[in-house]
């Protein structure tokens, strides 16, 4: 029999058994397939944005300047201002009060004008940044507008202190050099009485705020602002929220280094026109009397045993200086604000003659005791509002004197927006001047807001620190030989500054916060101000540490003033007292000379006299720090 060959097999599958296995294949799988399409989909999709998004720069340009920009920076949302050409981050400000986490967008609203960028968080804020001209061909500034659209935003923008040393802003109760290390809760940013409130911001102020990167920051002064610092983190500037939306504005410059950013900016924070205080003061020392207070006699009597004590130790001269108390029971006047009364012929008994060489000041404030005859008469005749400040009824009726404290008693302070009271204050100082035979005046209770330290909306008159401003600007009308306790936006003005009193130690509060205080003041402008008296003044008693006291003379023989209300016979030994004399020699022949001379270039250029070490080295990291050294000028 014959065997049929076996055919082989051609690789194909018959048609009615392949179709009909694959429809018994995918009939029960149909949903899975469609499934996994979709899944693969939507992968891809997330992958490609992902991509996108990694690739993309987590930092945008907003503007560009000719020498540097402005970037926002997503992840942290915040604003960066760059120098170029080498591209160096000079700030870095945490925006706060908005979504930040929410880019600017691609497109600006200002697209139409370069020097300008616009973005507006919906229903928060609006932020518009523009160009503005330069104090000098180096710097460059950018302004920061921020705008609240809604009445309960409040905006706060926070200046980084990693990598950057900050000066500046605020005088405090333990003052340091850079502000990195101080520490403080937001609050508004005006000034204060230490005294009261030793966490609070001190009499000196400006908004003005140095940078070591080169950058200054200044705040515009017509809106209300607060101001918190965070140690070694950031200091931040806000705004209040209320029944109105409050704007946050402020200006960035950037120079090739701190020292020009100080020149070109800083230096001309109160324009060109600067006069000076009498100059004789610098070698006059001052003597604080601490004798008998209990009547006009025995203050005369007082006064008359400290010069002959001077005199008997060859320190004739200088300036006796009394306080308040003394003053007002020395005067022995009896005052209304009308000046319908004749003045007391008491005080006129008092010759100065008695203990000259030595020179007379006076101490005065513009607070009034409640249970002083004064305030009794302007309240019964209806001045109070002419004459003190007062809160002003909603719906009529009769002005409520804002009483506040002063010294331990309850006082009515100085309305200075009134010509009245201004004009009958300044007569009455006068006239004290003159009855006295004084050739100083001191006036102490100028820093702070009484509103605000009550919770209260100031006028927009007395608005931040205007109270100070306007007041010094009136006391400057009684002649360079007047001396004052504070200073906001007046450091152009012919007047002395009394620095705050410190402690009796080797702290931040006491010594050790003497040289940051005098670089503070005279990077504000307040050159020429009396530091606190050697050994400190807020001891009840003598100072009883002796090198504590020597230490702090051999520092204050090179300030401008030379202030003592321990006499150095009372704390200390007969060595001392030979040092004593020959410190304040060395001040009147050395020292006096070089602020006399560099204070001509303050008055042309607007540099500070005394000066931190990075003004010689601006560049150098290590000077940026230094907070127990200071230049007088560039010579010493």
């Amino acid at each position: 029999d014959r065997i049929m060959p076996l055919t082989r097999p051609t690789g194909q599958i018959p048609e009615a058994a392949w179709t009909s296995g694959f429809r018994e294949m995918t009939e029960p799988w149909k949903g899975a397939v469609g499934c996994l399409g979709v899944a693969v989909f939507f992968a891809m999709t997330i992958g490609i944005i992902s991509w996108q998004a990694l690739e993309q720069s987590p930092e945008e340009w907003v503007l560009r300047g000719r020498t540097g920009g402005m970037l926002w920076e997503r992840r942290r949302g915040a604003l960066l201002l760059r120098a170029m050409p080498a591209g160096r981050t000079v700030v870095v400000i945490a925006v706060g009060g908005v979504p930040a986490a929410e880019p600017p967008p691609p497109r600006d609203r200002c697209w139409h004008d370069s020097g300008q960028f616009c973005y507006a968080w919906e229903e928060d804020a609006e932020l518009r940044l523009s160009l503005e001209p330069p104090p000098a061909p180096s710097t460059e500034c950018y302004s920061v507008h921020w705008t609240p659209l809604r009445p309960d935003v409040m905006l706060k923008d926070c200046f980084s202190m990693a990598n950057i040393s900050w000066y500046g802003g605020v005088s405090i109760r333990a003052q340091r050099w850079p502000l990195n290390g101080a520490e403080s809760n937001t609050q508004p940013f005006v000034s204060g009485d230490l005294s009261k409130n030793p966490a609070g911001y001190g009499p000196v102020v400006e908004r003005y705020f140095l940078g070591s990167t080169g950058v200054t920051v200044t705040a515009a002064p017509d809106v209300p602002l607060f101001l918190s610092l965070e140690s070694n983190r950031h200091f931040c500037l806000g705004t209040p929220a209320g029944r109105a939306a409050v704007p946050l504005r402020y200006l960035l410059c950037v120079s090739p280094d701190i020292a020009a950013a100080h020149r070109h900016v800083g230096s001309q924070l109160v324009g060109p026109a600067r006069a000076l205080p009498d100059m004789a003061l610098l070698g006059s020392p001052i003597w604080r009397y601490n004798g008998p207070t209990g009547s006009a006699a025995k203050i005369k009597r007082g006064l008359r045993a400290l010069a002959k004590r001077l005199k008997r130790r060859h320190l004739q001269e200088g300036i006796l200086a009394l306080g308040e108390h003394c003053t007002a029971t020395l005067a022995a006047t009896d005052h209304t604000p009308s000046e319908r009364r004749k003045r007391h012929d008491s005080a006129r008994a008092w010759d100065p003659s008695l203990v000259k060489p030595l020179q007379l000041s006076i101490t005065l404030s513009p607070y009034t005791s409640i249970a002083s005859p004064l305030f009794l008469r302007s309240l019964r005749d209806g001045e109070v509002a002419s004459y003190w400040l007062s809160l002003q009824p909603r719906f009529g009726g009769c002005s409520v004197p804002l009483l506040t404290t002063w010294k331990g008693r309850l006082c009515a302070r100085l309305n200075v927006t009134s010509e009245t009271a201004l004009s009958w204050y300044l007569t009455r100082a006068r006239g004290l001047q003159q009855a006295l035979g004084a050739a100083y005046m001191v006036f102490e209770g100028a820093e702070g807001n009484a509103f605000l330290e009550q919770a209260v909306p100031p006028p927009a008159e007395l608005a931040g620190d205007r109270y100070t401003t306007t007041l010094a600007t009136a006391l400057a009308t009684l002649g360079n030989a007047t001396v004052i306790s504070a200073g906001a936006r007046s450091s152009h003005l012919p007047l002395f500054v009394q620095m705050s009193p410190l402690r009796s130690d080797w702290s931040h509060a006491g010594l050790k916060g003497v040289i940051p205080s005098v670089l503070h003041y005279s990077l504000l402008g307040y050159n020429f101000f009396i530091p606190d008296a050697v050994g400190g003044s807020l001891a009840s008693d003598a100072p009883a540490d002796l090198e504590l006291y020597v230490r702090w003379l051999q520092i204050v023989t090179f300030l401008p003033v030379m202030a003592f209300s321990t006499p150095p016979w009372l704390c200390c030994n007969a060595w001392v007292l030979n040092l004593t004399r020959q410190c304040i020699q060395r001040h009147q022949a050395f020292v006096v000379p070089l602020i006399l001379k560099y204070s001509e270039e303050w008055l042309r250029l607007g540099y500070p006299i005394f000066r931190p070490a990075w003004w010689l080295s601006p560049t150098d990291p290590m000077a940026f720090t230094i907070e127990d050294e200071f230049l007088i000028g560039d010579e010493v």
